[in-house]
């Protein structure tokens, strides 16, 4: 910033002595001759800082880039064959560095966004100093209204709630690890980092569409598709009764435990994950309490429907309806993403459908593509399926 600073005083400077060299010997140059300069260099000021902000804008973007897939890797390691819980104490080592590069390079990104805003300021101060001489000379020295004075503000690169989600799922991390000893058992200890990694990767990877990093429009839809589809299940299962905490699309490990909540009251298998079974019976409360919650029932199921179709893995109708070829598209998207293909809807099958949308446009290649290229847990041995056919009825039963 020290460098481009300098130039730009240099820049005024130079400009100012060509100025002052163009006026005839020993005269100075008018105020006119000033204000011109000064407009010229204030629109070079402007043309220099977006260049920067857009510099530090694709220095954040890939470094979240690279943190979003450190995250994603949590969940690699927590579904793994056999993970110890060593692996879930130490776990969080190896995000210290990419955390700390996205944060720094974030505030620069904001810095960058600020200088932009100054400079356009002091490019419309120098217009309308220009325009007030211009129009005073144009009226050889009659008295004038002063140019309008414009003053923009500035904006945050991201939503301020956004933001703040993002520190609460780190906070929520970090608090999930510190409470995780060698007493702890594997199993809640896997599940508990697991759900907390996977709610602070999915805070990232809202801020990462939000701050304009998810440029294409058919990868920001399909990112945004499961968003409204988390949003939906957060919603019904608050119509229902049941505890969420905050509606924010993200789901973290407030929403499993609504949705184990749910699963208890039924008789259902505390899984904390949305199936077939696990849909119906939430139907079955909103439509117990009638009125709107009943007119609700099927939004969560409708916006599943959608966003497998943005994906390319479902295209029946969206009618808020779970049948067995939904489970068979679901399960047919695991599969491409290297997730367990269990046919139910899980945190880390969300986390994996939109850091493959956040992997294809780094990559620069369609979202379904990302999918199947290099995924986790891929066996190149798998019979091949095209236009992302859905498995046999024996394959998925084998799979539930």
């Amino acid at each position: 910033m020290r460098t481009s600073t300098w130039v730009r005083g240099g820049t005024v400077a130079l400009l100012a002595l060509l100025v002052a060299g163009c006026a005839q010997d020993g005269d100075e140059p008018s105020d006119l001759d000033r204000a011109r300069v000064d407009v010229t260099a204030r629109e070079q000021d402007l043309r220099e800082a977006e260049e920067t902000a857009a510099a530090a804008s694709a220095a954040f973007c890939a470094s979240a880039t690279d943190y979003i897939h450190a995250l994603d890797r949590y969940g690699d390691l927590l579904v793994s064959t056999a993970p110890t819980v060593g692996d879930v104490v130490t776990a969080g080592d190896d995000l210290r560095a990419p955390r700390a590069q996205v944060v720094d390079d974030a505030q620069e990104a904001q810095d960058a966004h600020q200088a932009v805003t100054d400079a356009r300021n002091a490019l419309s101060e120098a217009q309308a100093i220009l325009a007030d001489l211009e129009v005073s000379e144009a009226a050889s020295g009659e008295p004038v209204e002063p140019a309008e004075r414009t003053t923009a503000t500035t904006t945050p690169l991201a939503p301020a709630e956004l933001v703040e989600r993002v520190r609460q799922a780190d906070a929520e991390l970090t608090a999930v690890t510190e409470g995780i000893s060698d007493d702890t058992p594997l199993a809640q200890a896997s599940e508990q980092f697991d759900a907390a990694a996977v709610a602070l990767e999915a805070a990232w990877l809202r801020l990462f569409a939000t701050t304009g990093c998810l440029a294409d429009e058919q990868q920001l839809a399909a990112h945004e598709a499961f968003v409204a589809y988390t949003t939906a299940l957060q919603q019904s299962l608050a119509d229902a009764g049941y505890d969420i905490g905050t509606v924010d699309g993200i789901y973290g490990p407030q929403t499993v435990a609504a949705v184990e909540a749910l699963q208890a009251a039924h008789g259902l298998p505390v899984t904390g994950t949305v199936d077939k079974a696990t849909d119906a019976a939430l139907r079955a409360d909103l439509e117990a309490k009638g009125g709107a919650a009943a007119a609700a029932a099927v939004a969560s199921t409708a916006a599943l429907q959608q966003t497998l179709h943005l994906f390319g893995y479902w295209d029946g109708p969206v009618d808020g309806t779970w049948t067995d070829a939904l489970t068979q598209a679901l399960v047919a998207l695991q599969t491409d993403l290297g997730v367990p293909p269990t046919g139910v809807l899980d945190a880390a099958t969300i986390a994996a459908a939109q850091a493959a949308v956040a992997a294809a446009l780094a990559a620069d290649v369609p979202a379904d593509d990302a999918a199947d290229d290099g995924a986790p847990g891929d066996d190149p041995t798998q019979d091949d399926r095209s236009e992302h056919e859905a498995p046999d009825e024996e394959e998925t039963d084998a799979s539930s």
